[in-house]
Order: C-alpha cells, then structure tokens, then sequence
C-alpha cells in the first residue's frame, strides 16, 4: 500500500506534466478559458464566444423600448465574457443592474446541413437573446447552462451581430449564494457555438454498478427518433474495446437504457481515478452522426460500517472512507465566481490534494464542469451544494430551487467525484418571517431530498446541512461547530453521546435519527470567538479539534471551514490570492506539515497542546492510535519519541529519546499504552515529537504535544554554577520599562506578558547593577530577549470600532486586522523591522526583526489565552536577539550603578518593536542579562 501510494504521486505528476503540454498545444492567448467547457459532454464541432464584447448598463431600462436589440446603437464599453461584470477581469466596474451584450458571430460555412446553437454555460440571472434583431427567446436561472437555437437564423459563413440583455435585479427568491463576495452578475461560464445533426443526444448518463461489474448507460435524445437510427458506444482505450456496444432506436423512440457489461473493472478510487473515456455515437443514417465524447468513473457510493465497530460510515467501493474535506467558497479575488485560468482551476484541486484532504464542499455554488473534471482527473471527492435564496421560501423561491437542482443533476450527473448533493445550508431562505421553519416548508424541504434521490439514487443526498440542529430527511446525519480548540471534547463528547437510532438530536418536528453516518460538514475556530476570530493563526485550534476528531471515530469525518480566504473571512489553508500561509510545525517537528493531521495514521496525545508541569516530574503521556486505513504495513509499527525544547535562556536543548512498538490492525482506533516520559530538572519549554514509523523505517505520520516546566515565575536574579564558570543571570519583565516613545502607539497585552511599540520610537529600561558583581570580575556579557516587529492592526487604532453587516453577505469587515481577536497568521507576507540596542548610551548591535508573526511557534503566546472566547495576539511569537556587552559598556554601567538598555526603531524602518516575557512568544525568556564569570 505504502508502495502504490508513492507510484499513484508519481502518476500524478507524470499526468500534470502530460496535460501541461496539451493544455499549450491547445491555448488561444486572445480567448479566456478557451478550453472546451464541458469535458465530459464535448462535441467536435464548437467555437468559443469568450472574448471581447460590447456592452452597456442599462441603468433606466430603456433598452427595450428603444430596440436596443437591433444593434443599431453602439454600446459604450467592452467586457471580457465570461467574467461577470464588476469583477477585475470582466473590465467593467459594477454599476448596474441590467446589461446588454453584442458581438458578431460568424457560423463556420463547414456546417452547413447541420443545426446550430448557442450554449451559455452560465449567466445570472434573467438572459434574453436576439440575432439580426429577431428573438431567440429567454431564460431564467444563474447558474445552470441553456442554449438558443439559431438554425433558422443563421446564414453559414456570414457574419451576425448577437445581443444578450441579462436582469440581475435583486429578488429575494433568487438564488444567491455568497454572492456578497463579489456578484455573479451577467456571464459568469463560457458561451460558444455548437454544430448538432438534426437528430442529437440530450444526455448520456452513466450509473457504475461495480458489485455487479457492468455499467448502466441511459441515452436521452433531444428529440423522438426521427427513423429508425443506431446508438454506438466506443471505448477509447485498447483493453476495452472489445465492450463497444450497437444498440438500436427505433423511430419515436426518444430514450433508451441499456447495461454495458465491464468484467473485473478498473476502480476510480482517490488513489486510483480511473476513468473510461468513450464516445458517443448517435448514427443519422444518411446524415451526418452527432458524437460526443464523454467518460464515467466506476465507483460505488453506498453507507457500512466502521470495521469492528457498530459506527455507519460513508463508503467508497464498499470500504469505509474517512473523509477530511474542506469548505470551497470558490471564488476568486478578480473573477469572483469565474477563475482566470484553467490551470487555476487543476490547481484548486492539486492543492486540495497537496495538503492531504480528500475532499471538498464546493459552498453554495453550483461548479464550473472543468473544475469537476479536475477533481475526476486528480481524484478528490466533492459534496455539490445548491445555491441559496436569502427567503422567504415562496412559490418563486420554490421554483428557482427545484429548477437548479434538476438541471444541476442533469449536467453533472457523470462526475464520479460528486459524492453527495447538499440541497440546503443553515435553513437559509427556509424561514418565514416570525414564523420562522414552519411545519409546512419543512414538509417541502423533505420532497425536495425525495425528488433528488429520484433524480440520483446512487449518491448521498441531505435536506440541509444544518447549524440549528433541524435536519428532516438526511443520508447524512451532518452538524456544524466552529469553538475554541479547548472546546471540542466536550461537544464531541456529547454528540456522540446523542447520535444513535431514535434519538431526536439534530433533527426538528419530532423526526429521530435512523442510523445515518454521523458527520461534521462545516468546523473550525472562525465563528468560535465572541465576533468571529478575524485574522489570526488557526493552526493552534485546528491540532486541537484534529486531535479529538480522531479520539471520536464515531464522527466518520469533518469538513474545515476553509479552503481559501474571502473578502471578510480569513480562516483559509490559503489566502485569497491562494498565497501561502505558514503553521510552523515543521519548526517544531522536522518535516511535519499539514499532511500528518489529515494522515490515514495518527497518534493522538495530551488533549491540551500544551500544558504546565513541574521540572524533574515523570508524566504518564496518554497515547491514541487512529488507523483510518487497511493498509498492508505490517503487523507491528514503531513509535519514536524525542523531548527537546529550550531553556529559560532560549538555548535548544535535547533531554530524551525513546521507542516502542506498537500492534497495528487495519481500522484500528483506540487507546494504547501511555509512555512515561521525565520532564527536565531545569525549566523550560519542552515539545514532545512522535513519530509512527513502519519496522522498515518508513515514516507514516508525525505529531507532537508540549510542556511548560515551571514551578512559577524564573527568579529575578540567580547565579549558576557550571565547571570552572558561575553565571550571574539578572531578568525583568517587558512590562518594566521606565520610558517608551512610539510614533503610532505602545500598548501592552495580557498586563505585560508582550509590550508593543509601534511605528518608530523606543522601549527603555533601568537595570539595577547587580549587588557584589565588579567588571573585573565579568569574563564576558550579554543581553538577550525576544522581539519581533510590530504592526499596527485594524484593531489596535484609535477609533476601531464595531463590525456591521452580514458576514454571510459579504458584509462586515473587509479588513483582516480589524476583528478584535485577530492576529493575522504568518503568511508569504513579510513586515519587517529592526532593532538597535543601545546599553547605556553604547550601540551594541542592530538587529533585524524578519516579521510579525503568529502560527504554532507562538506556543506560549497561546497557553496563556484566557478562555472567555476572546483572542489576545494568540500565536504571535518573535526571534531570540543576543548582543553581547563590550568591556567599556559594562564600566559605564557600573560608573552609574545601572544598566540603561534601549531598544529603539529607527524612523528608516519603521517597523515597530514587540518583546515578549517568559509566558508569551516563542522561548520561555523574560528579557535577560547574562554575566559570565570566574569562580
């Protein structure tokens, strides 16, 4: 298994390299997106209508009344299609709600004989079309395709002028989404032309049937068989064409189904994601035949049990999968709900993938088809939402939903990555008015999942994916939970404790629990401070919650909230221009990343990631081992240990190392043998590592626990013995400085565990000399402390005041420093400073300060968080400065019988000064005077 895995990376990469190189052969640099958009449904015979086009608002609505259809007025401005308007990449800013297109088109003279249509992939939300001034008809709808068919209006090889006028006119029953991070406005897919026989296929959908090793082929036709025709279904590969099938339709027939036996078929499988590419033949006869190639995935969605467990479980070709899936808002910054680039889109999935997750939600949003193909291609699952009305549920809203839906179904029917369709969130657009859930809209939300498991039985389907504990007929048992990490036993506990066959937890009107697979679909810590978290370093929460998640196997997985940032949420893996954010675990542990919390094998530890011991204390160290796999390692597995940290002088120090073995059984979750581990004698800051190995020495996973060794506060001034050397040690705390100057502002946190300067100024102290100690007798000096730059965020203005709006409409801040917990996480982002240190009067040493920082590293910055769900500078940590104290320096300072230390920000760089005591930042230090000398 450890083996296929590393050869399936190795297909991944070898199959991007390939694509690259088609995906260049095929670029047209002066048309956006000009791949074919729907890979799974593609005809030869297409041109690609993305491009310039003219356009103009319509700010009167006027356009009607004054023919603007005819084309006989110029329209002012140019927009990129298929980006919708107010986006960067459309060109055009946002000032309407009614628009107008044209361009000309121009229908190949090769086509001839055949009908042509125009296909719009999407385009929100009322679209009205004409050619040469004559109607083509409308549509209603934003998000799924529909197309006007121009036969009788076309003359080949001429030259048309086309006209859309498209109504985004704000109604409450419209289908929204998140659109409040930037409007769907207008064509938001790719429009083209397409070349179709007289006679041609509507649908070719795919139903796998891997228990019984046959593929069931449904084949719609747009229209009654005209003659008696033929169906052909050819295979690409060579190893199965021997499966090429005939079958007949006779005329007036419009429809036909079939099984397409497939002896010992090859699996789409996350490691696997095979896909049989075939083509779809409709023979015409006489005329010309429309084909259309196509491809579907043999896998099985179905529901079974954890192993050795009574836990359901979601399975994918009758094994159980532990799903760790991410919410995908799928925006992005300059195309809103269009990517620039179909390269983009692969990556979104490559970095689902590169992270360790196996899947996404794609949020509210119905998906672009080459996004979905990607997750085909690269092997990731998808849950499928439908869009949102904002309410109340009237006949109008009703409509526009079952509309989506059926025609969501109908196009991405063939996915093989979509595992589940998710018809609701949060009972949004479900409430009316006082009344709120009424009985009665709850009965329709039920006929809803009945109507989409008609439409699809072979997929998991839910009412709504709930945070008011209101499910009403569910494949998924799902709930949402965003807290503080410390919060997550408890409510785990507890849900696992309500989850069973007739319990009526998170389900309303009286309706109980069946025996669905209990899953988390939406967590994290954004909403779980008091105002949301803002900007702050997730990392710390989300080891904790991954850590219980994996201690309560009867959640059969989770959904983090998010994949990316959005305009005023910044919990992402990714910012939003999917730039890189840094946890700093590899800093702690030496290659362990994001990958080792979303591992098939985990060991799990102390349920605080870090807490107080005493120095020279054993702690028994509780060990859990989660195998969500049955891989063939072995029967036995290694577990290496290691105890390092850092000293009270921010020295690294190794204290102890050990192993053992462990018994390895596939499914295997449960607690194991505790080792004792012996914390140092001296205090400090110690980080416990693990690391699971295979007998053979093949790493499977990486996790680590830490420890603050200490009996209280480190003494003011001690004095320590070593060899032939004593070491005077004088500390003080950030707090005691005797003068600051900032030109921004100086504040403290946490009663001056972390003092902060901002702009550009100083922190200075007065050290008392120490009693008894002469400079004669001083063999070498120096100062040390942890500091970092200071920025000076949204929050900590004068004036910050409270958030408004909607978060959930794009409302609220737009500033990711603002939220009053925030602390923006370390990121590809760099705010450095420097500062220079000046001992009485003495420069000794400028020193830089590379960031302002927050991410793991900040471990005691996050241990001594109150927890009252507010966040204050969680995270945050600096860098150890040493400079060292010249004999002439230490003279002058015995002269006045007192250290006077500066640390003072230059106005050239004005980069701000925090320093950071022994209970917060990085290192267990309070600023420090060392004396080293002879005894």
């Amino acid at each position: 298994m450890i083996k296929s895995r590393i050869r399936m990376r190795l297909c991944i990469v070898i199959l991007i390299a390939a694509i690259n190189v088609v995906s260049v052969g095929n670029a047209n640099s002066d048309i956006p997106l000009a791949e074919h958009p729907r890979p799974d449904f593609q005809r030869q015979h297409w041109v690609n209508l993305n491009g310039q086009w003219a356009f103009q608002f319509d700010k009167n609505n006027e356009g009607l009344e004054k023919q603007w259809y005819e084309g006989a007025v110029p329209f002012a401005k140019t927009i990129t299609v298929p980006f919708p308007w107010g986006s960067t990449l459309s060109g055009v800013k946002d000032e309407g709600d009614i628009s107008w297109y044209m361009r000309d088109i121009q229908v190949p003279d090769s086509w001839r004989g055949q009908r042509v249509f125009l296909v719009v992939g999407a385009c929100d939300w009322h679209t009205t079309a004409w050619l040469d001034g004559q109607s083509l008809g409308k549509h209603q709808g934003g998000y799924t395709p529909f197309e006007f068919d121009l036969t009788e209006h076309v003359t080949f090889g001429q030259k048309h002028p086309l006209v859309l006028r498209v109504d985004d006119t704000p109604h409450k029953f419209k289908l929204e989404g998140k659109q409040g991070y930037g409007r769907a406005a207008g064509i938001w897919q790719t429009v083209y032309l397409e070349a179709r026989p007289q006679a041609a296929l509507e649908t070719v959908h795919f139903t796998p049937d891997i228990d019984n090793e046959k593929v069931g082929v449904k084949v719609v036709l747009d229209q009654p068989a005209p003659s008696d025709m033929e169906f052909r279904l050819e295979f690409k590969a060579d190893e199965h064409r021997e499966r090429n099938v005939s079958k007949a339709v006779k005329k007036g027939q419009q429809e036909i189904v079939f099984d397409v036996a497939l002896p010992s078929p090859h699996l789409w499988s996350l490691e696997d994601p095979y896909l049989y590419e075939v083509k779809a033949v409709l023979d015409n006869s006489d005329q010309t035949d429309d084909i259309v190639q196509t491809y579907f995935g043999m896998r099985k969605i179905s529901v079974g049990t954890l192993p050795s467990t009574d836990f359901p479980y979601v399975m994918l070709n009758n094994k159980p999968i532990y799903l760790e899936l991410t919410l995908d808002q799928a925006y992005h910054p300059e195309g809103f709900y269009t990517f620039p680039s179909d390269v983009f889109m692969r990556d979104e999935i490559l970095r689902t993938r590169q992270i360790g997750l196996n899947g996404q939600r794609i949020h509210i949003k119905v998906e672009v088809p080459r996004k979905l193909y990607w997750a085909d291609k690269l092997g990731v699952l998808i849950m499928a939402d439908v869009p949102n009305s904002w309410g109340p549920p009237d006949a109008d809203m009703r409509r526009e939903t079952e509309y989506a839906l059926r025609q969501m179904v109908k196009r991405d029917y063939n996915h093989p990555c979509i595992f589940s369709w998710v018809n609701f969130n949060e009972t949004w657009g479900l409430r009316t008015g006082k009344k709120g859930y009424t009985p009665e809209t709850q009965n329709w939300v039920e006929n809803v999942y009945r109507l989409t498991k008609r439409l699809d039985p072979t997929r998991l389907v839910e009412d709504n994916s709930p945070c008011n504990l209101d499910h009403v007929a569910t494949d998924l048992n799902t709930w949402h939970a965003y807290l503080p990490g410390y919060g997550w036993k408890e409510r785990l506990d507890q849900i696992c404790k309500d989850t069973h066959p007739g319990s009526t937890w998170n389900f309303i009107g009286g309706r109980t629990q069946q025996n669905q697979p209990m899953l988390n679909s939406e967590c994290g810590n954004v909403w779980g401070y008091e105002g949301s978290a803002g900007d702050v370093d997730w990392s710390w929460d989300y080891h904790i919650m991954i850590n219980e998640f994996r201690r309560h196997p009867k959640v059969c997985g989770w959904l983090y909230t998010e994949h990316h940032d959005v305009i005023n949420e910044w919990n992402g893996y990714w910012r939003y221009d999917r730039s890189e954010k840094f946890t700093g675990m590899d800093a702690l542990v030496t290659d362990m990343s994001l990958r080792d919390l979303h591992g098939a094998f985990y060991i799990a530890s102390e349920r605080e990631l870090c807490r107080q011991v005493s120095p020279g204390q054993t702690v028994s160290v509780p060990l859990y081992a989660s195998f969500m796999t049955d891989a063939d390692v072995g029967k036995q597995l290694v577990l290496r240990m290691k105890l390092s940290g850092w000293d009270t002088l921010g020295r690294p120090r190794n204290y102890w190392q050990g192993r053992q073995r462990m018994a390895y059984r596939p499914w295997m979750n449960e607690e194991i043998k505790s080792v004792d581990v012996t914390m140092p004698e001296q205090p400090g800051l110690a980080i416990l590592q693990f690391i699971l190995q295979t007998t053979s020495g093949t790493v499977l996973h990486r996790n680590f626990t830490t420890y603050l060794v200490a009996d209280g506060a480190g003494p003011r001034d001690e004095t320590i013995e070593s060899g032939r050397r004593k070491t005077r040690i004088v500390r003080f705390s950030p707090r005691d400085f005797a003068e600051a100057r900032w030109s921004l502002k100086q504040w403290n946190v946490l009663d001056g565990l972390k003092v902060n300067g901002a702009g550009h100024g100083y922190f200075e102290y007065r050290v008392p000399w120490p009693e008894g100690l002469k400079p004669g007798q001083i063999e070498q000096a120096s100062f040390r402390f942890e500091g970092s730059a200071k920025q000076l965020f949204g929050k900590d203005r004068e004036g910050s005041g409270k958030q408004e709006g909607d978060f959930m409409r794009g409302k609220g801040t737009h500033d990711p420093s603002l939220n009053p917990n925030a602390y923006p996480m370390t990121d590809e982002a760099r705010f450095p400073s420097a500062v220079c240190v000046r001992v009485n009067g003495t420069g000794v040493g400028v020193f830089e300060l590379p960031d302002d920082s927050a991410d793991h590293q900040g471990i005691l910055s996050w241990f001594s968080q109150k927890r009252d769900r507010h966040l204050r500078e969680a995270g945050s940590y600096g860098y150890l400065v040493s400079a060292q104290l010249t004999t002439e320096v230490l003279r002058e300072a015995f002269k006045q019988n007192e250290l006077v230390i500066r640390l003072e920000v230059d106005e050239a760089l004005p980069g701000g000064l925090a320093i950071y005591g022994e209970r917060f930042g990085r290192y267990p230090l309070d600023p420090t005077i060392l004396f080293v000398q002879k005894k």
